[in-house]
């Protein structure tokens, strides 16, 4: 009764992700696609749904909700589902939609399409070569062989995909963090160097009067004799130091 019971389970929830998938591409990536392809919603939302199924797995994995062996099923067989579907269902269909939007291929396009498949699969199987991943303890249709190839490309896709989210997505959101410059903000500012420019000038025309004064003061110090006239001379020159010091100094 166990068994049938979680085979019961799971397939609910399956059926739940496969709904939940399918609103979420009619609602939210393509609500306003006016060319519907119900191909790509199926695949789109069984994909996700198995996606979601191998998630709880591993959360049941943590928890021990199930029993090892039916787990290990599951798994082994959610994996099958999604490399068939990755391998062979996505790019048969990719190639064909290719193939049918060309006028001269519309004929034959189910042969094209399986030429650019076979194709597919042709650099799809070499590009594990170089790899350490081939072993003669695995067929050529494993689930190791498969599994290997896909997690090369995934990781080198992910990789691709972060470096490029890393650098445009501040490129683009950097906008909303930055202070909108009106124009009445360039007149406020405008205003400000005016008057500062003012004060400068004014600043520097007191400066130059008042060296104009000691300078005459000095003259007609030098007139004058005996040691009275070198104090006063020292005490008139020390205040009028002290005035440009003043000056100098911008507010």
């Amino acid at each position: 009764v166990r068994g049938p019971l979680v085979m019961t389970v799971l397939f609910c929830l399956q059926v739940l992700f496969f709904g939940f998938g399918w609103l979420f591409f009619m609602r939210q990536l393509f609500k306003d696609y006016e060319v519907r392809q119900y191909v790509v919603q199926v695949v789109f939302s069984v994909t996700f749904a198995f996606s979601c199924t191998m998630f709880e797995l591993i959360i049941f994995e943590i928890l021990g909700a199930l029993s090892s062996t039916s787990r290990y099923f599951h798994w082994k067989l959610n994996l099958y589902v999604i490399l068939l579907v990755l391998i062979f269902v996505v790019p048969f269909y990719i190639g064909y939609f290719v193939v049918s939007n060309i006028r001269l291929l519309q004929r034959q396009r189910l042969l094209f399409a399986c030429v650019v498949w076979f194709t597919f699969m042709y650099f799809f199987w070499k590009l594990g070569d170089p790899f350490p991943i081939l072993s003669p303890k695995h067929g050529i249709l494993s689930i190791e062989q498969l599994i290997s190839r896909v997690g090369v490309i995934g990781v080198t896709l992910m990789a691709l995909l972060s470096g490029f989210g890393a650098v445009n997505c501040p490129y683009t959101y950097m906008s909303y963090f930055l202070r909108n410059v009106t124009d009445s903000d360039i007149l406020a500012l405008e205003r400000r160097l005016l008057q500062t420019m003012d004060m400068i000038v004014s600043k520097k025309k007191r400066i130059a009067m008042t060296r104009r004064q000691m300078y005459q003061r000095g003259e007609d110090q030098n007139k004058q004799a005996g040691i009275w006239g070198m104090i006063k001379s020292v005490t008139s020159s020390t205040s009028g130091s002290e005035s440009i010091l003043c000056f100098d100094i911008p507010s």
